[in-house]
């Protein structure tokens, strides 16, 4: 099977059954509550961390956090909490 019609394939099957594609994909999950907070879960490393970006390593993507007085209160393997003036979040 060709890796486009194996994708396909995982894409329709995950749609049917109706599984959680965070699961599935190992899908980086983003919540963010206004511009004070923001959650990462599924994330697989910290690759910069200053008080004006912290850009993480997801699966498969970086996700870029830009703001003002950037902090990290916590982390654990599975999710991380990062406060500050969130300005702008870039996914690369």
């Amino acid at each position: 099977m060709r890796k486009n019609n194996k994708h396909k394939f995982v894409q329709q099957a995950v749609d049917t059954l109706e599984l959680p594609k965070d699961l599935v994909y190992h899908a980086a999950i983003v919540t963010v509550t206004g511009n004070r907070e923001l959650i990462i879960e599924n994330y697989k490393g910290i690759l910069e961390y200053e008080t004006q970006i912290i850009r993480v390593q997801a699966q498969n993507c970086r996700i870029a956090v830009l703001g003002r007085n950037l902090n990290i209160p916590y982390y654990t393997n599975d999710e991380m909490k990062i406060t500050g003036i969130i300005q702008s979040i870039a996914y690369e």
